[in-house]
């Protein structure tokens, strides 16, 4: 095939994994969206004010973004709270909600009501590796626990790791990675661990985001070395990395 005589590329719809949709005006601006970018599926974040904590809220939400756009496929999951119980979980799975997404306290927009005490939750994650239910990672450590040397997100990866070895079982994505370490931390993991990519992190550098207002996002891009490394992982053909937005 002459590559040179394709006017028109049409590539079916796609699933994004890591989408925020936020609440209230601006729900109805974004939701929308998602259907003229390409996308039929997403997994929708919990981060909501007040966050997404029940199955009852999580099932509301729902409906009401399948008001806005009934066209789209939405996957949805709770914000990991001390009120996710297994008995919650247990009911989450028999209701359809895909996954929980664990926000270290105080990491991220809206992670005021995160975990601060990962063994509190075993038995939640013990429940949710016997419902097969995805636990989604914002994949930072807070600044005041990060080693000097490390980006948050390569002081995070121990936390990853021992997820794994104690849950073996349960199914694991590391958000939004951005660094070499965590794509060789992902791969080192067994087949249910894997990380998404975003679209920006291919391209931007820390150089990028300190000088550019519209190039800063966070996760802060990292080091040329870690954006090539995203490159490698996303272009590799492994089935452990996908992207989102």
């Amino acid at each position: 095939m002459d590559l040179r005589n394709i006017q028109r590329i049409e590539l079916p719809a796609t699933a994004d994994m890591h989408v925020h949709l936020r609440q209230d005006d601006m729900m109805t601006l974004v939701a929308p969206t998602l259907t003229s970018g390409g996308v039929d599926t997403a997994f929708v974040m919990p981060n909501l004010v007040p966050p997404v904590t029940t199955v009852e809220m999580a099932l509301e939400y729902k409906q009401k973004l399948l008001a806005v756009n009934p066209n789209v496929n939405y996957l949805m999951s709770l914000f990991l709270h001390s009120t996710v119980t297994p008995e919650v979980i247990d009911k989450a799975a028999a209701a359809g909600v895909t996954g929980v997404k664990l926000y270290p306290q105080g990491a991220t927009t809206n992670s005021d009501n995160g975990v601060a005490d990962l063994k509190a939750f075993y038995d939640t994650f013990e429940a949710m590796e016997r419902n097969d239910m995805v636990l989604n990672l914002h994949g930072e450590a807070l600044e005041s626990l990060a080693p000097a040397g490390l980006t948050l997100e390569e002081a995070f990866l121990p936390t990853l790791t021992s997820l794994h070895e104690r849950f073996p079982k349960l199914r694991i994505i590391l958000e939004h990675c951005t660094t070499s370490a965590a794509v060789e931390a992902v791969k080192a993991c067994g087949p249910n661990v894997g990380a998404t990519i975003t679209a920006h992190h291919l391209y931007l550098t820390e150089a990028d985001a300190c000088c550019d207002p519209f190039a800063f996002c966070k996760p802060i891009p990292k080091k040329p070395l870690d954006r090539d490394a995203l490159l490698k992982a996303a272009m590799s053909g492994n089935p452990k990395f996908f992207l989102t937005n």
